[in-house]
């Protein structure tokens, strides 16, 4: 019997809290030679944190592409690769082979990609994170980009010229935000990025971007024109050297599972940022009792057709 169902807004509000203790992964360095992961000692243990069988598909489903599940609980059939060198992008930390998506996304990455150049002057952008091949769970790092809608653009401009492989591994992003939390750091940031998110926001697919408080502070100072795209720029713990956009579910699509529609207020007076800036946000106080290990999702918490990505045969590189 297949178990009952979380509530999509208990699964965001896990994939929230989990963002505070990871964003600073999304630093971490990669390598030049990653070795693939040891086989499973029994990968039909119900019991097995599906991550492990997530993070061991390094190609995607030959199924026709689909989101299957939320975008913190599910998986992703016949995903699609980002290329990773384009005229204006380049994705970044190749070792974690997570530069597969829905599609639509990819086409909308390479489509800000040009936005970026023409309308704020950057050679390009730097893509970080967006699925696994079949996505899923996985193994370090975020909570969401489970099901192919999800991408990490680094607020760091592509240089105008390729970067190595190495330097695709061991270059870090430039931190945006002041030492005090409170604002953007003013040596950093400036007057381009928020023409690069806004050419996110004002894609009609896109459904939120997540960014630091301290940067959608300075969007909602800085903004000019047109500002109705402010609404789908969420505050969001970590996100200090990136945003992350999210996208719909596809039109049509089944089994895939939306959030409700942000609200069409901007999020810019003070009261929409006061949270993000109190004291026990900013300098949280660590806890009397150390938390547990958080559990980890297994495949029959998946939703079902998950099992039938994660077994499908490769399909074949072209």
């Amino acid at each position: 019997m297949r178990r009952r169902s979380i509530p999509a807004r208990w699964l965001l509000a896990a994939a929230l809290l989990s963002a505070s203790a990871t964003f600073a992964w999304t630093q971490d360095k990669g390598t030049v030679h990653p070795k693939p992961l040891p086989p499973l000692g029994n990968p039909d243990d119900p019991e097995l944190a599906a991550r492990e069988l997530f993070g061991r598909r390094y190609l995607p489903a030959a199924l026709p592409p689909r989101p299957v599940g939320f975008y913190a609980r599910g998986c992703l059939a016949g995903g699609e690769a980002l290329p990773i060198t384009g005229k204006t992008w380049q994705v970044m930390r190749l070792s974690r082979n997570r530069f597969y998506a829905y599609p639509s996304l990819v086409d909308l990455v390479e489509r800000l990609s040009k936005r970026a150049h023409n309308e704020a002057g950057w050679p390009g952008i730097l893509v970080g994170d967006m699925s696994q091949p079949r996505g899923g769970p996985m193994l370090t790092g975020h909570a969401s980009h489970q099901v192919g809608l999800d991408a990490d653009i680094w607020l760091t401009p592509m240089p105008n010229r390729q970067l190595s492989r190495n330097e695709r591994e061991e270059m870090s992003a430039v931190m945006m935000v002041r030492r005090d939390r409170l604002d953007i750091d003013p040596a950093a940031w400036t007057p381009t990025h928020w023409k690069v998110i806004r050419a996110a926001a004002q894609e009609p697919a896109v459904e939120r971007i997540f960014v630091n408080a301290a940067i959608k502070k300075a969007l909602c100072r800085e903004a000019k024109g047109d500002r109705s795209w402010l609404n789908k720029v969420r505050p969001m713990y970590g996100h200090d050297y990136h945003f992350h956009i999210r996208i719909k579910c596809p039109p049509g699509s089944i089994g895939c599972e939306a959030q409700p529609e942000p609200q069409q207020a901007e999020g810019c007076a003070p009261a929409d940022l006061a949270y993000w800036f109190s004291d026990a946000v900013l300098h949280p106080k660590p806890p009397k009792v150390p938390p547990k290990p958080k559990r980890q999702l297994t495949l029959a918490e998946l939703p079902a057709e998950c099992r039938a990505v994660l077994n499908a045969p490769d399909r074949k590189p072209d």
